[in-house]
């Protein structure tokens, strides 16, 4: 129970240490990660909708 304690102080005491972002901050990280992700949603989606085709086409030459 004892080492419980002194892990849950340590922890306690690292999370004063942690330097936490400004609201302004908080909130330009959060537009550069969704902006990230729309535009890697919007290449995979590419990727994958040129992949379908591709494989259409060779099916249809192959008449599988």
């Amino acid at each position: 129970m004892k080492s419980i304690i002194q892990f849950l102080s340590g922890v306690r005491t690292e999370f004063s240490k942690v330097v936490w972002p400004k609201k302004a901050e908080f909130i330009g990280s959060i537009v550069v990660v969704l902006f990230l992700v729309f535009v890697f949603a919007l290449y995979l989606s590419m990727i994958d909708f040129g992949f379908s085709k591709l494989t259409s086409y060779i099916y249809g030459i192959y008449g599988l």
